[in-house]
């Protein structure tokens, strides 16, 4: 036996039966090496030890997540969006007030790039057998702004305001069927146990920054965050002004390694253009998120760099299975067909997106399965199904949906393609209140319309795609889908621990939806950060966060 396999047969003395699994598929070649990264991280398995077994395995070290660093002291100066509502960690859910929130308060673990976890205000966690039970352990010496130390407490707090219906909590659409309010169980000042509703494989990420609402603050918190806008982050706020910016300044208790910025200032824009010519004049350095359409302008230019994130974020198209010509699902496939999704793709989004199929698998995920045909235009196929379905002259229908990045646009291609099969579809575009409306069932444009674009926000699992929007009871099913079986494979998928079984599960749910087609996922875009020249070490997340600490300006 070589010195390498002693190595790792040293390494797997300690590891549960779960994560051996996982190293048997790294070392047979059925795992990716960037899969394992991504799903050892998910399974608690730290970034040092996964390149230790990817070298003992003979594979080479694992690529690094680490950024060179810049010179200190300098000012970064952020263009974003007005927050639309008061900054409250239980309710905010806008990308403008939830950049302005993630500045001072930090993740248990944070959602990084490729999808690996890595630890934030947690060192570590792992889940029980079975998956049921998740156990965090928290890091020592972290302080507050206000100067308590952040233990076991304070996280049980936090996530039970978040997980109690009584809140009208935002995190609700991840916690509901997942994670109740008094399920957070303190173990130790330092140890919280997560006890779920039932089997969660992807459970860390949903106290990571993909959940954008679970930030840690203290259990003392009775509201009015923009009073205190108490953190552990590595900055603290300077100065808040509503609608008009915000500013903050190094934080010298920092847990972690100094912020190399010694402030940050943000203004708020109404409008993407006022962004685009504030940066090209030098006023600020970063627009926080581009818009492809509205931002073209700046994709070739010399003086900008453009952080580009592959992304799960997309447009979802609905089409109501329950009443008028689209409770047939041969309809929705016809609809699916007239989509030239290769137009989608190096047009409308200039290159930056990937092709959807009809289902929230992403190609970032590593759990889809690649196997899965694309579907392709097929407007010759789409006529087929419309005379089967006996409606071969067509029909007219309103599409709904929000004046949004480039939906308007997309909606104005579905309109053109649909023509071809005899469907005239008349475009009702409004702003975005006017579409959500109060995002329940009788009460929202987006949840009541016949068919509707819908913008959804990068998440790095999917399974509040899966439960959310499709589910039979899902708070978001605006397609009014309902199917057993489609209930059944999320609930497999959601619940595996292993990531063969997770893609085993998303190829059929990948079948089950090209077959039903509820929803139509026609691209997932990529996230756009645009910077200035000279500007380096900004983080962004395609969940709209920014992290400045290892910013700087040459």
């Amino acid at each position: 036996m070589s010195k390498n396999y002693t190595i790792l047969d040293l390494i797997r003395r300690n590891r549960t039966p779960l994560e051996n699994h996982l190293i048997d598929g790294l070392v047979d070649g059925r795992v990716s090496r960037r899969d394992f990264v991504r799903h050892g991280s998910l399974l608690g398995l730290s970034l040092p030890l996964l390149g230790r077994i990817g070298m003992a395995a003979g594979l080479g070290g694992m690529p690094t997540l680490a950024r060179a660093q810049g010179a200190p002291g300098a000012t970064i100066r952020v263009a974003s969006s007005v927050p639309a509502a008061t900054i409250d960690p239980v309710t905010i859910a806008d990308a403008g007030g939830l950049l302005v929130m993630q500045q001072v308060a930090e993740f248990l673990c944070v959602d990084g790039p490729d999808l690996v976890l890595q630890p934030a205000l947690a060192e570590s966690w792992k889940p029980n057998d079975n998956g049921t039970v998740w156990t965090f352990k928290l890091r020592k010496g972290v302080k507050f702004h206000s100067g308590g130390e952040m233990k076991a407490d304070d996280v049980v707090a936090s996530i039970d305001r978040l997980a109690d219906p009584a809140n009208s909590s935002n995190a609700l659409s991840v916690f509901t069927g997942i994670l109740q309010r008094g399920a957070s169980k303190k173990v130790d000042d330092y140890t919280v146990e997560f006890h779920l509703d039932a089997p969660n494989g992807n459970f860390p990420y949903m106290l990571s920054s993909d959940n954008y609402n679970a930030v840690i603050i203290p259990a003392s918190y009775k509201g009015d965050y923009e009073k205190s806008f108490d953190g552990t982050g590595p900055f603290r706020i300077e100065k808040y002004t509503a609608k008009v910016g915000a500013s903050f300044v190094r934080n010298e208790d920092y847990w972690g390694p100094k912020a190399l910025p010694e402030r940050t200032e943000f203004t708020f824009f109404t409008d993407m253009q006022p962004q685009i010519l504030a940066l090209q004049g030098g006023q600020v350095d970063i627009i926080n998120q581009m818009p492809v359409l509205a931002g073209v302008a700046l994709l070739n230019d010399p003086n900008i760099d453009i952080i580009s994130l592959k992304s799960s974020a997309h447009q979802q198209l609905h089409m109501r299975c329950d009443e008028g010509p689209l409770k047939d699902a041969r309809v929705r496939r016809a609809i699916a067909l007239c989509l030239d999704r290769d137009k989608l793709a190096a047009g409308l989004m200039k290159g930056r997106s990937a092709l959807g199929n009809d289902s929230p698998f992403a190609a970032v995920y590593p759990s889809t399965d690649t196997s899965v045909p694309q579907r392709k235009q097929d407007i010759a196929q789409a006529k087929q199904l419309m005379e089967a379905a006996g409606l071969g002259q067509g029909f007219k229908i309103t599409l709904t949906t929000e004046r949004y990045l480039e939906i308007p646009e997309y909606a104005q291609l579905i309109q053109n393609w649909v023509k071809e099969i005899g469907v005239q579809l008349d475009l009702n575009i409004l702003d975005q209140s006017g579409y959500y409306g109060d995002a329940v069932f009788g009460k929202s444009n987006w949840l009541d319309s016949v068919m509707g674009i819908t913008d959804y926000g990068h998440r790095g699992v999917p399974n509040v795609y899966l439960a959310a929007p499709l589910k039979s009871e899902g708070t978001w099913n605006a397609a009014h889908f309902k199917n057993k079986d489609y209930d059944a494979l999320a609930t497999s998928y959601i619940a595996a621990l292993d990531l063969e079984a997770q893609k085993a599960d998303a190829g059929k749910i990948q079948k089950l939806l090209l077959e039903e087609t509820p929803v139509i996922f026609g691209y997932f875009y990529d996230y756009l950060t645009a910077t200035a020249k000279g500007v380096a070490g900004v983080q962004p997340t395609a969940m709209s966060q920014l992290f400045l600490d290892k910013a700087s300006k040459a």
